[in-house]
């Protein structure tokens, strides 16, 4: 009888125990697991250290895949973001840097990765020939960085990168107007250019989009419009600008020829007009 009531009693100690140690090895694994982490982590980490940015990356990668709920995964995040932007491999920065923001918002490196996000889009190829699109990724990242910290110390860089861009924007622009007036389509030039003065106005091409405005209208035998465009040219430039200066007058004498040959040739159309109704008249 006292036997078996004792029964339950070992069953119970036995579980218990069985528990315990199976507790005790899973904390023993999951101890030796973190270490591993922590590791592997600390030989990227060096690797970093020493410049080693493409033997840093592989092994950090291997710790973001391997080491879920280790703690170790913000500062490997960071890092592989770090060692991308080392290495000047600009897609991929942008990339782990927006995976750390979105994974870690609460991160004291939150508006590090933030700004050199940004950084990596302004770095991001670029050809004035091809689609703007990466123009328009870091602009829309150099906006967001100014909205999240508006007090940002950085703030005078960001605005001298997003001026940058601008002007990215503006010689595309530039570059499409001159296109046509190339091609011989000065109407379209004009409207491409009258856009570009009106968008950008501080452009750094602004005086040759005058000059450029002034012979499109020319060549559309509108030459008071292209001298007005010419007038602006000259009210902007400043006494020690002898190369513009030259050009407003080389541009000028260009109107006044192609002015006087648009008369000639008037002229010459008129006498035939006037020639050909007296021969009809004759024949009448």
């Amino acid at each position: 009888m006292k036997l078996t009531k004792k029964i339950p009693l070992l069953l119970a100690f036995f579980s218990a125990a069985a528990i315990l140690s199976g507790c005790a090895t899973q904390t023993k694994e999951k101890m030796k697991y973190t270490e591993w982490c922590k590791a592997r982590y600390e030989t990227a980490e060096e690797l970093y250290k020493n410049e080693k940015y493409g033997r840093a990356v592989e092994k950090l990668e291997e710790v973001l895949s391997t080491c879920a709920g280790t703690g170790y995964l913000e500062q490997t995040q960071f890092l592989l973001a770090e060692s991308y932007f080392k290495q000047e491999d600009w897609i991929e920065a942008r990339g782990e840097y927006g995976s750390f923001v979105i994974n870690f918002p609460g991160s004291p490196f939150i508006e590090t990765a933030e700004f050199r996000k940004a950084i990596s889009s302004f770095n991001m190829e670029y050809e004035v020939a091809r689609d703007e699109a990466n123009t328009t990724i870091a602009m829309k990242d150099f906006e967001r960085y100014l909205s999240n910290y508006p007090d940002s110390p950085l703030r005078d860089s960001i605005n001298y990168y997003r001026g940058l861009l601008v002007e990215r924007m503006a010689e595309k622009e530039y570059q499409t107007a001159r296109l046509y007036l190339r091609m011989d389509k000065p109407q379209a030039a004009v409207i491409y250019f009258k856009e570009f003065l009106e968008t950008y106005k501080y452009s750094k091409r602004r005086t040759e989009s005058l000059f450029s405005i002034a012979q499109a209208y020319n060549d559309l035998d509108q030459f008071e419009t292209a001298r007005n465009y010419l007038s602006i040219a000259k009210a902007e430039a400043k006494a020690e600008d002898k190369d513009v200066l030259k050009q407003i007058e080389k541009v000028e004498k260009n109107i006044e020829k192609s002015e006087k040959a648009y008369e000639k040739r008037l002229k010459k159309d008129s006498e035939k007009k006037r020639i050909q109704k007296e021969e009809k008249d004759l024949q009448n």
